[in-house]
């Protein structure tokens, strides 16, 4: 027997609850045709338009590989333009083409209807105790990895 029961852990219910979402998300992005990833990097490229690959991936939370995969795709679809930074010609800058924003709109009612019907499982402060509750774990998570 371990010394700390499974039902005391909080990172079990923590990924429990990042599953449970996980997973209501890609099932509300199914009707677009879009994975989970796709989805992030047109979300974060609507706010950020010309990331590069690289802090696109680390938006997104996935490896530079996945996502150069994810822009490859998004491309030939014709949702993403890639063109070569202005100073740094080694770098490119990933940007919405209209279609892009066109089916970025259409998506993103499904997960806004996820996190809309999430957040209206709580008070106006107990969502604000949440998020700085779950600010808190990720300050302390990011410690001890970084003495």
């Amino acid at each position: 027997m371990t010394s700390l029961p499974v039902s005391e852990r909080l990172g079990s219910h923590l990924k429990r609850a990042e599953q449970a979402l996980s997973a209501a998300k890609t099932a509300a992005l199914k009707p677009a045709g879009l994975t989970s990833p796709q989805y992030a990097a047109l979300l974060h490229l609507s706010a950020n338009p010309g990331m590069s690959a690289a802090a696109l991936a680390r938006a997104c939370a996935v490896t530079p590989p996945t996502m150069n995969t994810v822009l490859k795709n998004l491309r030939e679809l014709g949702l993403v333009e890639r063109t070569p930074h202005e100073w740094h010609k080694n770098i490119l800058e990933t940007r919405l083409t209209a279609k892009g924003g066109e089916v970025l709109a259409r998506a993103d009612e499904g997960p806004v209807r996820v996190e809309r019907g999430l957040a209206a499982c709580f008070t106006d402060e107990e969502r604000r105790t949440l998020v700085e509750l779950l600010g808190r774990c990720v300050d302390y998570l990011d410690s001890t990895r970084n003495p």
